[in-house]
């Protein structure tokens, strides 16, 4: 983070400009920059939606939950009214749509998370993931294994299992057996 002067192209769309709830909505009304953008060498935080939820047993739904984090963070303003911070002044921050996931296909889409972020790493951005059943977490951390990496992942349990199911090895409930 380099703590830049805003950016307009940066900076999230405010509500006098565009009623919140108009307009195409990205996380935290961020700019919408993908792979092919002219100004994708310039973000630094990825926001990124991973709407699977394939390695689910019990409760199926987190694929909605990019659309549904968009959708709510509409709210969001540009400065923190409590603290004063503008946090969009310290890094450049853009939403990169979603991984495009097979919904048919524990494998494959494990395959195209794990490829999509190989190419966030390449384009030195650092992702911010939301999203997704627990699984998701593994091709994340296998395209990104060899760079410094902070994670938080909210849960009751450490997904630990070593397998789930008469020996299903790729479930929400073995994403971090697999990645250690």
């Amino acid at each position: 983070m380099k703590g830049y002067v805003m950016d307009p192209f940066f900076t999230p769309v405010s509500g006098f400009e565009l009623p919140r709830f108009a307009g195409v909505p990205t996380f935290m009304r961020l700019p919408h920059v993908d792979f092919d953008h002219p100004r994708l060498g310039e973000v630094e935080i990825g926001l990124i939606g991973a709407p699977w939820d394939g390695g689910t047993t019990n409760r199926p739904g987190p694929r909605h939950g990019p659309r549904a984090l968009r959708d709510a963070s509409t709210m969001i303003r540009a400065q923190n009214g409590a603290t004063c911070v503008r946090p969009f002044e310290a890094a450049r921050c853009a939403d990169m749509g979603d991984v495009g996931p097979n919904p048919a296909s524990i494998p494959d889409s494990l395959a195209r998370m794990q490829a999509f972020y190989g190419r966030v790493k390449a384009a030195g951005i650092r992702p911010l993931t939301a999203g997704g059943d627990h699984l998701c977490s593994l091709p994340i951390l296998r395209a990104l294994a060899d760079t410094p990496l902070g994670m938080v992942h909210f849960d009751s349990h450490t997904d630990l299992f070593h397998s789930y199911f008469d020996g299903e090895m790729y479930t929400h409930g073995t994403p971090f057996r697999r990645a250690v």
